[in-house]
């Protein structure tokens, strides 16, 4: 394994210790040192792309009902935050409480001075549709991110679970990578067949236990292999042996201890 490093990718922002989807979140896995982070994006009523996982709004929130019901206004109304247990958390991080909107997020990797990987998980079923790709598109070239060059320090992945999806980012944005999420096994994923040129494949953790040809038979595909969510040390090890290419997980600063000790 010698000279072999996966990227690291914050879920979420670093979910187990910060409240999941917030800036304070992101600043402080951007500042532990990770490779990259990763977001879920929803639109609102009124067309914004927020980050937020679940569909509705109790969970991580002390609101209630779809996100995709409410405005922006409304939706920055609430506290997102009280709910974790690290909350209010270290009072030197800010918006550990306010609704992230993926605009603030580019912002922030944007700004913070070094390279930086971002994957965005484009969330579906929607009631929106495929207006949720073209409304990421438009954001993208916004930041210059659509038509990547080798030298840019903010480089974006879209990722989905619906083959669909990545399909529109390929006919929308095609220079932008797109991995396909994978929690059961798609027809011919096991021979390493990825959905409408996709390079990256992003099987869950209990995908990768249970079907131990599948990473192999992705890397022999030719493709890369970003695996989630990767907490547990047992888990860690067994995608290090894999050699997988990204981790992307709840606990960034275990995960980068870890690597530090190969």
């Amino acid at each position: 394994m010698t000279g072999y490093r996966p990227l690291v990718f914050a879920h979420r922002g670093g979910a187990d210790a910060l409240p999941e989807h917030t800036l304070g979140a992101y600043l402080r896995a951007l500042d532990e040192g990770v490779d990259g982070l990763e977001c879920d994006v929803r639109l609102t009523r009124d067309g914004h792309l927020v980050c937020f996982h679940d569909r509705r709004l109790s969970r991580t929130s002390n609101g209630k009902g779809l996100v995709s019901r409410r405005t922006l206004a409304e939706l920055d109304e609430l506290n997102y935050g009280s709910w974790h247990p690290a909350y209010p958390g270290d009072e030197e991080l800010p918006d550990l409480s306010r609704l992230l909107t993926l605009e603030r997020l580019l912002e922030a990797v944007r700004d913070c001075g070094r390279p930086v990987r971002l994957l965005i998980e484009t969330k579906h079923p929607s009631v929106y549709g495929a207006e949720v790709e073209r409304r990421l598109v438009m954001m993208l070239r916004r930041f210059g991110l659509a038509e990547p060059k080798p030298d840019d320090p903010v480089h974006v992945t879209v990722m989905s679970f619906a083959a669909l999806a990545l399909r529109r980012i390929r006919a929308q944005a095609p220079g932008v990578p797109t991995a396909y999420l994978m929690e059961l096994l798609p027809p011919l994923a096991g021979k390493g067949k990825l959905p409408f040129g996709s390079r990256i494949a992003g099987p869950g953790i209990d995908l990768v236990r249970n079907r131990h040809a599948l990473l192999p038979a992705i890397r022999a595909a030719g493709h890369r292999t970003y695996v989630w969510t990767v907490n547990e040390p047992d888990d860690l090890e067994l995608v290090l042996r894999h050699q997988v290419d990204g981790v992307i997980t709840d606990r960034p600063k275990f995960v980068l201890d870890r690597l530090e000790q190969l």
